[in-house]
Parts: C-alpha cells; structure tokens; sequence
C-alpha cells in the first residue's frame, strides 16, 4: 500500500514535514510492515486534516505548530511500539519478536522481566544438551536409587554419584526431552504472555 506524502508549497515546510516523516518511519522499524504502514498513515492524515484546518495561517507556522502538538516521535510512539510488538510476538511465536517486545516493555512492569527471564533459563536446556554431547557421561537427570525424588539434572562428577547413590535415568533420550521441554516450556510461557496481554487489555478497557 503506497501513501501518498503531503505536497506543501514551501521547500523549508517540506523539509521539515519530511524529517518528522522519516522519524515516525524510524520509531516503528521493529514492527510489522503493516503495522508500519497503519501508524504512519495516522500522522500523515492529522498532519493533512490539520494543515487544511489551518489554511489561513503561515504554512511553516501551521507545521510546526502541528508536529509539537503530536509531539516527538521517538517518546511518543514508544509505548504504542511496544504494545504493538507484544502483540506480533505473541501471535507469530517468533523468538526474536519475544524478545525485542520484552525488552521495549521492561519500563511497563516487572511482569515482563520477570517473563524475560523465564525465557533465558530455557538456554540453561540448550546448554545442558550441548554439555551432554561433550560429555555423555557426566551429564544427565540423576535419580536417588529406591526413590522418584530428582537429584541433579545437568553435571555430575563419578565420585558424587556414587556418594549420593544416584543414576541416570534417560540415557540416549536426553537430548530428545531436553529438545521437547525447551518446545513446550516456551510455548507455555509464550501463552502466559498472552494471556498477560489480553488481562492488561481488559483492565485498560
């Protein structure tokens, strides 16, 4: 979908208008291109509703007047950008959207923290499989023997075992569970994230 730029009759307007433009284009890069596209078109149709409201006035004046009342793009497009990217994230699953939308909403509450830091300990699964292939033998999920109770998930030295009367409980199906926790933890928590979401909706609303 092309937008149309606004046409003004002086270069200096034009510049000006230009700059502001890029600036909203800039503020909301990390999202999607519609979402783009949505947002600019709303300051674009104030910016032109607003010069006609103001015809009789010195175009540059009527501009400038305009874009201080919008305001700076950069602050105040940055809670919109940040709900926005929530909103893709949570939709699209995508790990990288996630991330860059906690991080955008790290000002807007400890819940996204601490949600940021429910998704770092899924890398803790991902270590421990590449620590299983280097070390088969050491690595693992360690029951006490005559008991359900888990001992150590992760690195075990041979003496600790056998102190501690532990054993290794998956064998070659380590990496296949390691694999499916990080898929379901993170889908899991992706949703709790949603659901975050939609009750901060309900509560704006």
């Amino acid at each position: 979908m092309k937008i149309e730029d606004i046409k003004f009759e002086q270069k200096a307007s034009q510049r000006i208008y230009t700059d502001y433009m890029k600036r909203v284009k800039k503020a909301t890069a990390s999202l999607s291109k519609i979402n783009q596209d949505d947002i600019y078109m709303e300051f674009n149709s104030h910016i032109f509703e607003a010069i006609q409201y103001k015809k009789e006035a010195n175009e540059i004046d009527a501009l400038l007047d305009i874009i201080e009342k919008l305001g700076v793009p950069e602050e105040v497009l940055k809670p919109l950008v940040a709900d926005k990217k929530l909103e893709q994230a949570t939709k699209t699953f995508n790990p990288v959207h996630v991330f860059k939308a906690l991080i955008l909403n790290f000002t807007n509450g400890i819940s996204y923290i601490f949600f940021f830091v429910l998704y770092l300990f899924l890398f803790g699964f991902v270590f421990l499989i590449f620590a299983k292939i280097f070390n088969p033998s050491l690595v693992g999920l360690y029951m006490k023997k005559d008991s359900f109770s888990v001992f150590v998930l992760g690195l075990i030295n041979p003496e600790d075992q056998i102190k501690s009367q532990t054993f290794e409980v998956l064998g070659n199906w380590f990496i296949p569970v390691m694999l499916l926790s990080i898929v379901l933890f993170y889908i899991l928590i992706t949703l709790l994230l949603k659901l975050k979401k939609s009750i901060n909706q309900k509560t704006l609303l």
